[in-house]
């Protein structure tokens, strides 16, 4: 019987991605990334190397500074949260977004992680321990099949089951980040419509009168090698702007994790875009 169960599960998963991959005839992932220079001087300023990706969605139009590192995959840290979120959520290893996740015990240098944390407390402050532990509780089967199901980055989870977006095999590239919230907005992901809300509301990190933006951090290190992320979008008024800005760096200096939001913010700011 857990057979058959896992088969119908797998069957399910598999049509469901077909028929969402028909349903995205009118994607991004076709269009042209256009090379901004201004861009690509606010990227070149900070020192690293990296890109920001902008697409407009009422345009159906891509931006970027350093268009040509748009398509290139790096480890997606902990922006991997949001789909892990969707994932525990679905699942149902955690019920709500205020369900609490244990403390291990563990005392780590982040001591704001040493203590019982929500779900959405746990996101907002990026703790990565507590997420280890629902990744876990999914379990590495069950995270393939939605892994493969959303088509999400090149889809390998192999370097533990709890490290492989962190240092393990997992790759995802700007413009596939950009992909992937497109269809987290657009609720056209194989997740039910409340476990995409409850997600979406979980990402808010800045709202007033004028934007709202919804976005996850991202800061992966093997060996000196470091990768920072910072991806969203920005609801302000009737338009819809998706970003995803990445650098890398061997053994930054202390402006490398602040340098990855302040270049999305500045490359948005020349379209008017987030500001107060």
């Amino acid at each position: 019987m857990n057979s058959r169960i896992v088969f119908i599960v797998s069957f399910l998963f598999i049509v469901v991605s077909a028929f969402l991959l028909q349903s995205r005839v009118n994607s991004s992932t076709q269009l042209k990334i256009t090379e901004d220079s201004r861009v690509r001087e606010i990227v070149d300023a900070t020192g690293f190397k990296g890109t920001v990706l902008i697409y407009d969605a009422n345009k159906q139009s891509f931006i970027a500074g350093h268009a040509e590192l748009a398509e290139q995959s790096w480890l997606p840290a902990s922006t991997f949260k949001i789909f892990s979120a969707l994932v525990a959520l679905e699942t149902g290893v955690i019920a709500s977004t205020e369900s609490t996740i244990k403390w291990d015990g563990v005392v780590r240098g982040r001591t704001e992680t040493n203590t019982d944390l929500d779900l959405q407390s746990a996101f907002r402050i990026s703790a990565v321990p507590h997420f280890q532990h629902l990744v876990r509780q999914i379990g590495e089967e069950r995270m393939q099949q939605y892994i493969a199901a959303v088509e999400y980055g090149n889809g390998d989870i192999s370097g533990g089951v709890d490290t492989f977006w962190l240092t393990g095999k997992l790759r995802i590239s700007p413009r596939q980040q950009i992909e992937f919230l497109q269809r987290l907005y657009n609720s056209d992901l194989p997740f039910s419509s409340a476990t995409m809300s409850a997600v979406r509301e979980m990402m808010v990190s800045e709202t007033n009168s004028k934007y709202t933006i919804r976005a996850k951090t991202g800061w992966a290190t093997v060996g000196d090698d470091n990768t920072g992320w910072w991806v969203g979008w920005v609801e302000q008024g009737a338009g819809v702007y998706f970003f995803a800005s990445l650098l890398s760096a061997t053994s930054p200096d202390s402006t490398f994790g602040p340098a990855r939001l302040s270049i999305a913010r500045d490359a948005l700011g020349l379209l008017s875009v987030g500001e107060p």
